[in-house]
């Protein structure tokens, strides 16, 4: 009966497919974990419960969060709504103004930021600027072209023939049908003279007031009309790139390109094609490109339904350019899911909606490869909505489909790549990134809600607060109308209470108190792959202790195959502690009973629902076997 030891000293492999359950030659299934819920992985290699939410405001509904930096020292939250753009700082609402858009247009919102102004872009509605004037203070409208781009859509051999070359009264007539009401308001340009369309006859006759004196009133075949617009569509993203504002595609040029001049961030004049100027192309290949992102990194990186792109010229001039198609991986076409900045990859999820996508660019091979961040974990991936980055503890957060946040705890010097999965009594909509802070938009129940990670709080759709004197009611808690709420008075978790008329009511009073939803850390290693002194796989398996090595741990429960106890270093009864103690700092050995025949079953498992810290470092395992 020979004695084994095992030390896991690394949760760095994340949670991993049940597909792997039979694969214990792979690295990573030493370092991984058969489900990791309601945790992180530390860049360390250790893992932690994740932190609460502190509950901020309600919102009106489904919501996109974007943030904006104002300056190093002025960062707002966006909440666009439908119909609505609510603007938040220090977690406060600050400001409320209309939009154009409505709820089932949210998903197909794109945006980008320069200095104090917002860009947003739809295909379906007109571009909006978003300016902040004052703390309190913001405005949308729609973007105003210095020169826009124009395009000329349908049969090259349609002929239009002006009345008169200048002037308010001026007619056009089509050879073909080519004009509709939704015209009005637009531009032709024959023979590069610009006339602005005020009334629709028929299909063919149009009115309008010219904006240039035409060259003559022949027939021409020489004109194009507006790239956008109500008729044609409006652009589908942008960016900002090397002092450009970047456009990609549009409802009806879904492949194209537009980058304004330089320094001129609404002129697309096309001018002579001197290096200023602005450009313009389409993406052709043997597939269709339908543009979804465009992002600013080493290069110019264009994400299609279809490939990946890179875009060279140092710097970018009608001359220089160079397109590259990359990959072919293709982006989401049900919505837009704005791509990653992690230490100079791109990250994105592909069009497939089960993987994540690091696209990154080599030296030796002087290209891009689009790496499968998910190989391993595919099973929690599933169509992802929305990324966020927090660069200080490295931790990736993607909202999926499904309402579950995943969790990739990402640091490439390291060659960590580390998957968990967030669970919440509800669902997770949308988040974002704002200095170290990481936002969610929350939907319980029906309701939708703002609410942030809190390292101070370790339930959901929390609240906290003080009192000079201990106090037994305790309000704030409407958004949880009669639900019970787990409670931590004064440190030490207190049971449950019912939310009545917004307030609880608790036994003994205390001066501190936070009360939210309850959530559940597991934490279940993958089964040992045991083998005899000859090499046979070993019987059955009886495990006679587990040593963890915690961190500034206050409460943990371990199931050995009987049920989850309490790690005897603090005064547990009923799921919740007597006093409040410090955190626990050390190692503690739990005993363990009886044989184990199923080899596909862990040896240990960590659960709990205890509202209070809980941080593993390391787990040795003692056991005994039979040849």
């Amino acid at each position: 009966m020979p004695a084994l030891r095992r030390i896991k000293t690394s949760f760095t492999a994340g949670e991993l497919a049940p597909e792997l359950s039979g694969r214990p030659d792979l690295r990573a299934y030493e370092n991984g974990a058969r489900r990791l819920r309601n945790v992180v992985i530390l860049p360390t290699g250790g893992v932690a419960r994740r932190p609460g939410l502190r509950w901020l405001a309600q919102l009106d509904g489904p919501a996109r969060l974007i943030p904006f930096e104002f300056s190093t020292e002025q960062t707002y939250l966006l909440a666009l709504t439908a119909g609505r753009l609510a603007v938040f700082r220090d977690d406060v609402q600050v400001a409320s103004i209309a939009t154009p858009y409505t709820g089932a247009q949210l998903g197909q919102i794109a945006w980008t930021q320069s200095a104090d102004t917002l860009l947003l872009a739809h295909p379906d509605v007109a571009p909006q600027r978003v300016t902040r004037t004052g703390h309190s203070s913001w405005q949308i409208a729609p973007w105003s072209f210095i020169a826009e781009p124009f395009f000329r859509f349908g049969d090259p051999a349609v002929t239009l023939t002006p009345s008169a070359i200048s002037g308010g009264g001026i007619t056009l007539s089509a050879s073909a049908p080519v004009f509709v009401a939704q015209h009005v308001g637009l531009i032709f340009r024959l023979n590069r003279k610009r006339v602005r369309i005020t009334s629709v006859t028929s299909s063919t006759l149009a009115g309008g007031v010219g904006l240039d004196t035409l060259t003559d009133t022949n027939a021409t075949t020489n004109w194009d009309e507006s790239a956008f617009g109500a008729v044609r569509g409006w652009p589908v993203c942008c960016c900002f790139h090397q002092d450009r504002l970047v456009l990609g595609g549009s409802r009806d040029l879904p492949n194209r390109l537009w980058l304004s001049r330089s320094g001129q961030l609404f002129n697309f004049d096309l001018g002579t094609g001197l290096d200023d100027q602005a450009i313009e192309f389409g993406l052709m290949s043997d597939q269709v490109n339908a543009i979804r992102a465009v992002f600013s990194g080493r290069h110019l990186q264009v994400f299609t339904s279809g490939a990946e792109w890179m875009v060279t010229g140092d710097p970018l001039t009608p001359g220089n350019i160079q397109l590259n198609r990359q990959t072919r991986v293709g982006s989401p076409t049900d919505r837009i899911v704005p791509p990653v900045d992690v230490d100079g990859a791109t990250i994105f999820a592909a069009r497939g909606g089960k993987s994540l996508h690091e696209f990154v660019y080599t030296d030796v091979e002087q290209a891009y490869q689009a790496n499968d961040l998910a190989l391993v974990s595919r099973h929690l991936v599933d169509r992802p909505q929305g990324m966020a980055f927090d660069q200080t503890r490295r931790l990736l957060h993607i909202v999926m489909g499904d309402g579950n946040l995943a969790t990739l705890t990402i640091y490439r010097a390291e060659q960590v790549t580390a998957w968990t999965r967030q669970e919440t009594d509800g669902a997770f909509r949308a988040v974002a990134e704002i200095d170290g802070n990481v936002y969610l938009a929350t939907e319980r129940a029906g309701r939708h809600a703002l609410e942030r990670l809190d390292d101070a709080l370790a339930l959901d759709a929390a609240i906290d607060g003080t009192m000079p004197t201990p106090a037994a009611t305790w309000h704030g808690l409407d958004h949880l109308e009669g639900r019970a709420v787990a409670v931590v008075s004064d440190g030490a978790p207190r049971g449950t209470a019912i939310v009545a008329g917004g307030a609880i009511t608790i036994d003994p009073p205390a001066r501190r108190l936070a009360a939210g939803l309850a959530f559940t850390h597991l934490i279940e290693p993958l089964p040992p792959e045991l083998l005899t002194a000859v090499g046979a796989k070993a019987g059955p398996v009886r495990l006679v202790s587990v040593t963890f090595r915690l961190l500034e741990t206050a409460a943990l429960e371990v199931d050995l195959g009987r049920g989850p106890v309490p790690v005897p270093f603090r005064r547990l009864g009923a799921g919740a502690l007597d006093t409040a103690l410090s955190p626990f700092t050390g190692e503690r050995v739990i005993r363990a009973l009886g044989w184990q025949r199923d080899a596909s079953t862990p040896l240990w498992r960590v659960t709990g629902a205890v509202p209070l810290p809980a941080k593993i470092l390391s787990v040795t395992t003692d056991m005994r076997v039979n040849d």
